[in-house]
């Protein structure tokens, strides 16, 4: 899994590629939390290069949300492929994210 981020004046994109599993952990909080020190608004992560969500990837994504929520800053699904939609909606988890089909709609959703 490689992260990359960039930012879109006070939204920041964290691009994720390859599979979401446990080896993201540290890596993707760290980001996360780096991102919100920064005060920014909002984060958007960028799931078009994710083909897998494993249950342990499903566990950051559920921190991630719940630590924009605690820090008061939104955060916002994009790009989910068919089979990582499904992974969503098998584990009841399609309604706990905001999400986007193009990135461009979930960053201007912070306007």
């Amino acid at each position: 899994m490689r992260i990359r981020t960039q930012d879109y004046n006070n939204v920041t994109v964290v691009e994720l590629q390859g599979e979401l599993d446990g080896d993201l952990g540290e890596l993707l909080q760290n980001t996360i939390t780096d991102i919100i020190a920064t005060h920014k608004t909002g984060i958007v992560l960028d799931m078009s290069s994710v083909g897998f969500i494993d249950s342990q990837g499903l566990e950051q994504l559920l921190w991630a949300r719940d630590y924009c929520n605690e820090n008061k800053r939104g955060i916002r699904l994009a790009g989910l492929d068919e089979n990582c939609a499904k992974i969503l909606e098998i584990t009841r988890l399609e309604n706990e994210f905001d999400r986007y089909v193009e990135l461009s709609e979930a960053v201007k959703s912070f306007a």
